[in-house]
């Protein structure tokens, strides 16, 4: 979004405007919907604007529920923003922390200011970007105790904001490139900003909490954080450090898996120490992201009285089937041929031809594999190509 976009959007008839469009319509002859408007005597730019702001609501839906319909976003921002349940979580540790103030910097559209507000926190939010940081103000204008700033993180004078001194430091460093579009990923943590040694800096001074990806260099977290890893119904969002009041005592690795229902955690002192590799059993479990992650998984077979399947693969067995949210439940209908073409003969005799392929220890792309069994039929499968006890096995499962 550019600035003189921002500056339509946000007049009376900007608004007025965006808030009259019906629900975003993905099926819906766009074209005729900006022929309607211009029409209606509006701007082209004004249009598009507009256009793009319903698109991006209810795109935004998902993550932010029915807040998303009075929301101002970007691409960029929306796709970077903390889902509303995750930044409710986040809010709560620094409401439990007793924090009274809590600097945002790096806010984006402000997901997590929202969220800390709404708690009855003080936030100021700053964000280095002109653009998203008016969105952000204008996403927490309903709050009279959030502040934005358009500024750079290591610019915000943290003594002197209004409404006193901030006593706790939230930071989401940037990990993509700049721009409000089609953005690109940073691989390396120096690139981020603000820098990691800036965030981990301040966790020196200040209850602090960092946003990360999930896929963060485990080597560079500090031994005085508490690591957390959050999936969200399957899907691994990110990792969070938490420092000073903010970390809970005793805990430096946490596994919070978010699902239809509820909050369920896996917490320890640090790593746990995998258990030994088993026979095959009739069932086969599937980790959740959140715990491979945090290498928890050992903690997660004790609890089911599983195996390792194979050594160095996060695929657990047992000879029984037992309800956890940490893993998915498969029971081995059989063993396949591992050889190609003896799989696709087997596949082929069941009549499958929709078949879902998991993979671990194998070098292989299922989409290209599923392409080459060219299969045919009416049922449909799940296989699962990995390892049991070092060597390859292609399992037939189903989900319990």
């Amino acid at each position: 979004m550019e600035r003189s976009e921002l500056i339509e959007l946000l007049s009376p008839d900007g608004l007025r405007l965006l808030d009259s469009l019906p629900e975003w319509d993905s099926s819906a002859d766009v074209v005729r919907t900006v022929a309607e408007l211009r029409k209606d005597g509006h701007a082209p730019g004004l249009v598009a604007a507009v256009l793009s702001q319903a698109k991006l609501r209810a795109k935004a839906a998902g993550k932010f529920g029915e807040f998303a319909r009075t929301m101002l976003f970007t691409e960029a921002g929306l796709e970077q923003a903390t889902r509303l349940r995750v930044a409710a979580l986040h809010a709560g540790r620094f409401a439990g922390a007793g924090v009274k103030h809590v600097a945002d910097l790096g806010c984006g559209i402000g997901g997590d200011a929202i969220a800390i507000a709404a708690l009855d926190l003080r936030v100021t939010a700053a964000d280095a970007d002109e653009v998203t940081a008016t969105l952000a103000s204008f996403n927490l204008a309903p709050f009279p105790h959030a502040n934005v700033l358009h500024a750079r993180a290591e610019e915000v004078d943290l003594e002197a904001l209004d409404g006193g001194p901030a006593d706790g430091i939230y930071l989401d460093p940037a990990r993509r490139s700049a721009g409000h579009g089609n953005t690109s990923r940073l691989t390396r943590p120096e690139d981020y900003t603000p820098s990691l040694d800036f965030a981990f800096g301040l966790a020196e001074r200040f209850p602090t909490g960092v946003k990360l990806g999930p896929g963060f260099d485990r080597s560079l977290i500090p031994a005085e954080a508490e690591a957390q890893w959050v999936s969200v119904d399957g899907q691994l969002v990110e990792m969070g450090l938490w420092f000073g009041a903010l970390a809970r005592p005793g805990i430096r690795r946490s596994a919070l898996v978010l699902n239809r229902d509820g909050s369920h955690e896996l917490a320890a002192s640090g790593d746990s120490d995998d258990v030994e590799v088993g026979e095959l059993g009739e069932y086969i479990y599937e980790p959740d992201g959140a715990v491979i992650r945090s290498r928890l998984i050992g903690d997660l077979a004790r609890s089911l009285d599983a195996s390792m399947l194979s050594d160095g693969i996060a695929y657990l067995t047992a000879d029984t089937a037992q309800e956890t949210p940490f893993a998915t439940c498969f029971r081995v209908i059989e063993r396949l041929p591992a050889d190609e073409k003896k799989l696709k003969a087997a596949l082929s005799a069941r009549g499958i031809g929709t078949l879902e392929i998991k993979k671990r220890g194998i070098d292989i792309d299922p989409a290209t594999l599923r392409s080459r069994l060219k299969l045919k039929g009416s049922a449909a499968a799940t296989i699962v190509l990995t390892r049991a006890a070092g060597k390859h096995v292609t399992l037939l499962v189903e989900r319990v």
